[in-house]
């Protein structure tokens, strides 16, 4: 499958989920902003493919990214984005989300489990996201921050007088 084509609607993540579920896959799905792709996303995206048979990662939309991060973000579009991601090996499928949290993404996608990073605990997720993965029966697993990888801590490193 080429990238493009893992790119896909929440309907049609919908019914890729309910696909890969009902020939006994487990799927693993994730989200965030995805800004500036670095190490610290592969190595998580890596790690969260490995927990499970397929892999689908939620992207917020620029609307959103802006809400979240503040003005000047993104810096790239939410197609870029969602492309450069579904050109990693272990992704696949991709969608990208308006909503600032993922719960719609969730309710259509129904995962056997969700991954979030160490910057997340139980406690700090949404309620809404967790109302959505306790009705779906999806398990929860939050993976250990890569220190020192940051969409942030890159932006600031380019900011003229700094030297990474």
């Amino acid at each position: 499958m080429n990238t493009q084509q893992k790119i896909l609607s929440l309907d049609d993540a919908a019914a890729w989920s309910l696909q890969a579920r009902a020939a006994g896959q487990r799927v693993v799905a994730t989200n965030g902003c995805f800004d500036l792709l670095h190490v610290g996303h592969v190595r998580y995206l890596e790690q969260a493919r490995s927990l499970g048979d397929a892999l689908i990662v939620g992207i917020n939309g620029d609307i959103s990214v802006r809400e979240l991060k503040g003005e000047g973000r993104p810096v790239n579009k939410a197609r870029d984005r969602a492309e450069m991601i579904a050109a990693l090996a272990g992704v696949d499928a991709v969608v990208v989300f308006e909503e600032v949290r993922a719960t719609r993404f969730l309710e259509f996608v129904q995962p056997s489990l969700y991954v979030k990073g160490g910057d997340y605990s139980p406690a700090t997720l949404n309620p809404d996201e967790l109302a959505v993965l306790k009705r779906a029966g999806s398990e929860i697993q939050i993976l250990p921050f890569e220190t020192g990888y940051s969409t942030t801590g890159l932006l600031d490193r380019l900011k003229p007088g700094k030297n990474g």
